[in-house]
């Protein structure tokens, strides 16, 4: 391949090659170490106040976008809220809180909702030895993955009241203040409780994880989902799912559901029918209340003609925001939904396959490495490109029920602190099978790609999994249009088979 427009290599390396930012070794969010706070604050006798979030309205609402009287707010610690204030009460669960009414970060509270049922990932994201105590100094420490990098969170306990209520999430358990730590820690990160507002739950799923996103078009989706999604809660995968955008905002359906609402994915189930098996899907409101009430919620009658231990195992008449619904409903009434796991194994069904990961940083520079995509040919090859080969594999692994073999996560890397000042390009990938190893630039006016990640989508972060015959392959990402400047990272996971030994995919810049 021919030099790029002007002679400068861009810099594309593999995360894993810099050992900051890691678990083990985290960034410390804004500079601050959460250690040497903490202990001066114990020799001085003092609560900590976090003058990098300070409890004033900058914190929450800088640019008066909320619809919320700043001036009635008190910032108060929990002490000062309740008598016996306690990090977490008698474990952490889906159900220890509600949404609160002046944000609109359903998102964010939908991925907590998942998060809470994979205990060694909620340790990483915040540690349940932060509690009160003779050494208490107001203080706490969370972790983020943030664009490739961990990073070290130190927050305040200082919280947004009015009338000694909280204003945002809300806990049921009066003491209890793990869910409006984490979300101020996190609105911390945003620039503010008001950068919370709307998203997509993706977002924060993989903030909380670092791990592999997938996410499924629900009206045709294109493999055996269910089952899929049953793979996924056994190795305590977070999912959630998104229902239909509607004409109003939030609007409520005759049939219970929220329209363009996020929800969490809590369990599937199959239960047996008058015979006939039926395969379930739990989901819950984070709004904690608001349920679906069709075929299977809990006032149903079908649940009365299945067995009475499934009926037991399953069934809940609680108004609590959860609910049971099949799985033809819920194709029908959400969206898309959306998986997140440490590792992308939960994939396929087949114990004889594996998944192996490699994530590559680079950068789109204009006058050089940002040709836009393919409508633009004159200069669509100058665009960093990434060369994969795909192994084939044996009979059983092959031919198991996920057919697909490698999936392409392409996102943006944003330097702006404050979420609602990003501005997303459209971004996506090509994907080209190689015949010889020589790239001249009208290379791409006779090759079509045999894969891309589809329309191209204002939005941090695109994915797409598919199949690709054994061979090497050409991985292009792009903007739309050319002369974007950005950074991004691409993250590949290709299956193998599970005898071999484990290595990435065999992968080099082009």
């Amino acid at each position: 391949m021919p030099p790029p427009l002007v002679n400068k290599k861009p810099r594309n390396e593999s995360t894993t090659k810099d050992k900051t930012g890691t678990l083990d070794d985290p960034l410390k969010f804004l500079d601050q170490d959460y250690q040497e706070l903490r202990k001066s604050c114990i020799t001085n006798k003092k609560r900590f106040v976090d003058d990098k979030f300070p409890p004033d309205s900058s914190s929450i609402d800088p640019k008066k976008k909320l619809e919320l009287d700043l001036d009635q707010i008190k910032w108060l610690r929990p002490s000062k809220i309740v008598a016996d204030p306690q990090l977490i009460v008698q474990g952490v669960s889906r159900f220890d809180y509600s949404q609160g009414s002046y944000l609109g970060n359903c998102w964010f509270l939908a991925s907590v909702g998942a998060l809470t049922f994979k205990k060694d990932v909620m340790d990483q994201v915040m540690s349940a030895d932060q509690s009160s105590g003779k050494d208490y100094a107001g203080i706490f420490q969370f972790r983020f993955w943030r664009f490739g990098k961990w990073i070290d969170v130190v927050i305040d306990d200082k919280l947004p009241t009015i009338n000694g209520e909280l204003v945002f999430v809300l806990s049921k358990t009066s003491n209890e203040f793990w869910p409006a730590l984490l979300e101020k820690a996190y609105a911390k990160v945003c620039g503010s409780y008001a950068d919370m507002h709307a998203g997509h739950v993706s977002e924060a799923l993989l903030d909380f994880t670092g791990g592999v996103h997938v996410c499924f078009e629900l009206e045709k989706p294109a493999i055996d989902l269910w089952s899929l999604m049953d793979r996924a809660a056994k190795t305590k995968a977070l999912m959630a799912c998104g229902s239909h955008q509607g004409e109003k905002s939030e609007n409520v359906l005759p049939n219970g559901i929220v329209q363009g609402h996020a929800y969490t994915v809590t369990g599937v189930f199959k239960v047996t029918c008058q015979g006939k098996p039926v395969r379930l899907v739990r989901v819950l409101n984070p709004w904690g209340m608001g349920e679906w009430n069709g075929a299977w919620s809990d006032k149903s009658s079908l649940w009365n003609k299945v067995s009475e231990n499934e009926r037991t195992k399953c069934r809940s008449l609680a108004n609590d925001g959860e609910f049971w619904m099949s799985m033809q409903d819920f194709t029908k009434n959400f969206e898309e939904t959306d998986i997140c796991c440490l590792s992308p194994d939960f994939l396929d069904s087949s114990s004889k396959c594996s998944w192996t990961t490699a994530r590559y940083n680079g950068s789109w520079e204009s006058g050089t490495t940002a040709g836009g995509c393919i409508n633009n040919k004159d200069s669509f090859w100058t665009n960093p490109q990434f060369r994969v080969r795909i192994e084939e594999l044996d009979e059983e692994c092959a031919s198991g029920q996920c057919p697909e073999n490698i999936l392409v996560s392409l996102m943006q890397i944003h330097e702006n602190r404050y979420r609602s000042l990003v501005s997303n390009y459209s971004i996506g990938f090509s994907v080209y099978l190689m015949k010889d190893e020589k790239f001249p630039a009208k290379f791409f006016y006779h090759r079509r790609s045999v894969e891309d990640s589809g329309n191209f989508i204002d939005t941090r972060h695109v994915m797409k999994f598919f199949k690709l015959e054994p061979g090497e392959y050409l991985i292009v990402p792009t903007t739309f249009n050319p002369k974007e400047s950005a950074k991004f990272m691409l993250s590949i996971f290709t299956k193998t088979e599970s005898h071999r030994r484990k290595k990435k995919p065999a992968m080099t810049y082009v």
